[in-house]
């Protein structure tokens, strides 16, 4: 387990109007980031676009790229000209007919660290994600680099436990989720409030259960019919909101992990410990008749 203070950057965004203008606008945001220390850069599901997944329209499949596409080589200089490492959400055009909802991990030097593919792909009113995104085929694998081991979902997979356990049990030190989640409007004075605290509740629980740092940038403004709640935030290992954003604005949140506090948080809360490994069968199955 890596022994050392990681200041952690996230942006939230309003999307800015094209994806040129949200690179440029991203480029600043990360600059500030890095200007306050920040050596990990977290940025929000496939951030360089507007969200596409209000409808199913095969006009924005046209938004996708490769995974060595402009949006990410322009990420890999950012990383190399600041030494830092980016966390790069993107529509990724793999082959034809089939796409992912996919996270780039570039390294402080330029280089690739790794790859994730969102696993858990919802289909909901506004959210019809199953039309554009095929699921991951990557599992849940954490992404090591100089800064840290990264175990990165993104949005749907932050509601599963059983995501964020792997990622614990394969090592990872903090866990990153790039989201694009808000209020459809017309349920928001009904639903809203009880909607955004199930959000954080469930991550900032993640991080309770498995000792580790969690990292939540998240959308913000209007797009359509969705207002993306921001309210973006850092966790710590004991589930404590040490950095949270409003819900308005696009902003830079940083903070200091001390990664040495995984160790100390899990001897004195030993779940790992104390799991029953023999006794777990049962949750590979869809439904216990």
């Amino acid at each position: 387990m890596t022994s050392q203070n990681v200041k952690v950057g996230l942006v939230q965004s309003v999307y800015a109007g094209s994806p040129a203008a949200m690179l440029d606008h991203t480029e600043g945001m990360i600059e500030r980031a890095v200007a306050e220390g920040a050596k990990i850069v977290c940025l929000q599901e496939v951030f360089a676009m507007p969200y596409p997944c209000q409808s199913e329209d095969h006009r924005n499949f046209d938004f996708a790229e490769p995974l060595d596409g402009p949006t990410v080589q322009r990420m890999q200089l950012l990383a190399k000209r600041w030494e830092c490492v980016i966390v790069v959400p993107m529509f990724e055009r793999r082959a034809p007919g089939v796409y992912h909802n996919s996270v780039v991990v570039v390294e402080c030097d330029g280089t690739i660290a790794g790859v994730y593919r969102k696993m858990h792909i919802p289909d909901d009113p506004l959210f019809y994600e199953k039309f554009y995104f095929t699921p991951g085929d990557m599992g849940f694998k954490p992404i090591q680099t100089r800064y840290g081991k990264l175990g990165v979902g993104i949005c749907w997979d932050q509601w599963f436990p059983e995501a964020a356990r792997l990622f614990a049990l394969a090592g990872a030190e903090i866990l990153i989720y790039p989201t694009a989640i808000g209020w459809i409007l017309e349920e928001k004075d009904e639903f809203g409030a009880g909607q955004r605290d199930a959000w954080q509740t469930a991550m900032r629980a993640h991080a309770i259960a498995n000792g580790l740092w969690l990292v939540a940038p998240n959308r913000v403004g209007i797009e359509g019919e969705i207002e993306f709640w921001g309210s973006s935030f850092i966790a710590s290992p004991r589930g404590e909101m040490v950095a949270q954003g409003g819900d308005q604005e696009s902003e830079v949140l940083c903070a200091e992990c001390n990664l040495g506090e995984i160790d100390v948080v899990r001897t004195h809360w030993p779940f790992l410990r104390d799991r029953r490994i023999d006794a777990y069968d049962g949750l590979l199955k869809r439904w216990i008749d």
